[in-house]
């Protein structure tokens, strides 16, 4: 049993995927080539926005729609702790203070009860993460910084197809980040991420940025990065939108069966006024390690996002007072996360389920 299984995929998919790999190796365009604005134009339209910018990583588009944003030295950006570095780390990229906001204990999504107490006069702009496949509160996140003149970016390299109140992922705020990351619900077969915006200004903004600032060739205007998203990996992508849909609506059956098998048993819950596309399974149990060697010897992998909360580690550490982020610090020691993919298998699901039964009786 995989944890994500990126071959049984591959073979549903192998014959759209060895033809779009061979298409960029016939034309010869490895960079920028036209499987970058077909597959731009697509996402946008699937997104629902006016623009798509493809990038080299979801951490790229998370530092670009930061860098589009001006921040100053000194300024502020609100984000959870509990997401993978990249979220924090593209802040103190970018020249700004991450300011922790500790999560819900039963989402693990930001708590917006707590967001506008950690609003000061240098906040510039508030990253939410979309944990597991599910949006956070971005309605209320949204009107919060309206109301304060501040930039909303959704971290969603977790959520991208996810739904929120009949709006897709990514198409919620000022700028939409996502990751094409292998194991992502959507994921090419090396790096590469998008960012989504219906700002012409950010849009021409990010689109500068990706190439080194440059307006036009040889002319920077604007400090950049090389953040382009390459050709094949597009490419890639592209195939793999043919039966995007059908893996969203699978995402959902197998979530669906697995709240099933596993009712009793303590998990990170979906709000009813949005679905979750699953990027992880992802139950909360105490004596984890014992449960995780357990599950082990059964033949089930597991994963942990996330055993360190981003404001306990190193590189982070100044940023948040001792004994902040209390929900953050529980859950890093709790959460487990189960095999995911279309791909799953009844069967397997069965094994997974009954193996955790056991480990937590």
């Amino acid at each position: 049993m995989q944890f994500t299984d990126l071959k049984s995929q591959y073979a549903a998919l192998k014959g759209s995927v060895d033809a779009r790999i061979q298409r960029v190796l016939d034309h010869g365009q490895y960079i920028m080539g036209p499987e970058v604005a077909e597959l731009e134009t697509a996402l946008a339209a699937f997104a629902g926005t006016k623009h798509c910018i493809t990038v080299a990583s979801g951490t790229e588009a998370l530092l670009i729609a930061l860098m589009a944003l001006d921040l100053q030295p000194g300024d502020e950006v609100i984000t959870t702790p509990f997401s993978f570095a990249a979220t924090a780390e593209t802040i103190v990229l970018a020249g700004a203070r991450p300011v922790f906001v500790d999560v819900e204990p039963d989402t693990a999504n930001l708590d917006v009860k707590r967001l506008e107490a950690a609003i000061g006069p240098r906040t510039k702009a508030i990253v939410p993460v979309s944990l597991y496949g599910q949006v956070a509160d971005l309605d209320e996140i949204n009107t919060i910084a309206a109301r304060r003149g501040l930039a909303v970016i959704e971290d969603a390299a977790q959520s991208f197809g996810a739904v929120y109140r009949g709006r897709r992922s990514c198409a919620l705020s000022t700028f939409g980040a996502t990751s094409f990351f292998p194991s992502k619900p959507l994921g090419c077969y090396g790096d590469g991420g998008a960012l989504f915006t219906s700002d012409d200004r950010l849009a021409q903004a990010a689109r500068e940025i990706r190439v080194h600032g440059q307006s036009a060739r040889y002319r920077h205007t604007r400090l950049g990065v090389g953040g382009r998203m390459d050709t094949l990996q597009c490419a890639v992508v592209l195939a793999k939108l043919e039966r995007f849909e059908w893996e969203l609506e699978r995402r959902a059956t197998i979530g669906a069966r697995y709240r099933e098998l596993l009712a009793g048993v303590e998990q990170v819950r979906v709000r009813p006024d949005r679905n979750s596309v699953y990027a992880q399974y992802t139950v909360l149990v105490d004596g984890r390690e014992a449960v995780q060697a357990a599950l082990k010897a059964a033949g089930v992998p597991t994963a942990v996002h996330y055993p360190v909360p981003l404001h306990h580690q190193p590189a982070y550490a100044a940023y948040a007072a001792p004994g902040a982020c209390p929900v953050a610090a529980r859950l890093a020691q709790r959460v487990l996360s189960l095999p995911m993919s279309a791909d799953l298998s009844e069967a397997d699901q069965d094994t997974v389920a009954a193996a955790l039964r056991r480990a937590l009786a």
